[in-house]
């Protein structure tokens, strides 16, 4: 489904889009030089950091550079093996992003709240771990997906209400009986939105715990502004999340819907640099030595 039936507002959504597509590649391109540029940014935090831009150029590559192709030609079709590949893609990076958000902010509860066996507890060989982990969690999560859609057999010439293959649109697709596939959904939901969500709070109830402890101002001010960023990046990412999953589960809202998944899988992924690089003072340092090198 395109995102406008209006043909004046093609050329607009065109460039609109390309624009946050181009930006959105380069500003997290520009965080991952200056993290692996930069010794000072060879730290868990920084590392974490990057692999969150990597997955975040990743995420939008999905589903940017399909749309853009589909308003250039005015043509929204895509095959039965490229709609399943887009999905798989989605629903890996998507859920890599999760994973790593909740890593992050397990790092900033260890930095916080045991500062003297941060550099113990997050070494290279757990840091590799986590990243490992979310990357399989992640896979186990597509492939579900896919076994999910694989057994809708009558998926042939059908209209999807959203403008790429979104699997929560696809299962909506189904004509039998799908009971068996939402209560995996709802079991996916709770592993992988609710778990990693409750996570982030609970380590951010302990590192407010912890940061109310701190008696001078200035330091109560420089150990939540360490992770002032990341909880900016949560509340967008699930704040978005959340209003996809909703608009998904609402009938007869497809372009509500659609408007919700552009929030999603385009903007966000654009604003994690931004919120980054103007938030953080490292990022900022790091960023201007490396134009003075390139230079």
């Amino acid at each position: 489904m395109s995102l406008t039936e209006d043909p004046d507002l093609q050329p607009v959504l065109l460039g609109l889009f390309l624009s946050l597509y181009l930006v959105t590649v380069l500003g997290n391109l520009l965080i991952i030089l200056a993290v692996s540029s930069d010794s000072h940014l060879h730290t868990p935090m920084y590392f974490f950091l990057s692999i969150l831009s990597f997955v975040d150029i990743c995420f939008i590559s999905t589903t940017a550079p399909k749309m853009i192709v589909d308003i250039q030609t005015q043509s929204g079709v895509i095959s039965y093996v490229g709609c399943l590949t887009q999905m798989s893609l989605y629903a890996i990076f998507v859920c890599m992003d999760d994973m790593i958000l909740t890593v992050m902010a397990y790092d900033r509860f260890v930095a916080i709240c045991h500062p003297l066996h941060y550099q113990v507890i997050m070494n290279p060989c757990l840091c590799g771990f986590l990243t490992s982990v979310s990357f399989l969690l992640s896979l186990l999560d597509s492939q579900l997906h896919n076994l999910m859609i694989l057994q809708i057999t009558s998926f042939k010439d059908m209209e999807i209400p959203s403008f790429f293959c979104d699997p929560s649109q696809l299962l909506n697709l189904s004509c039998s009986d799908t009971s068996s596939d939402n209560i995996v959904k709802y079991f996916l939901t709770v592993i992988y939105g609710l778990f990693p969500f409750s996570g982030i709070i609970f380590s951010y109830y302990k590192i407010i715990d912890s940061i109310l402890r701190i008696p001078s101002t200035g330091g109560k001010y420089k150990a939540f502004s360490t992770c002032g960023s990341h909880l900016a990046v949560v509340c967008l990412f699930f704040g978005t999340a959340s209003g996809v999953y909703l608009s998904s589960a609402v009938p007869h809202s497809p372009r509500k819907g659609a408007v919700a998944s552009v929030m999603y899988t385009v903007v966000t992924p654009m604003l994690n640099p931004f919120i980054y690089s103007l938030r953080n003072r490292d990022i900022k340092n790091a960023l201007r030595r490396l134009h003075s090198r390139i230079f």
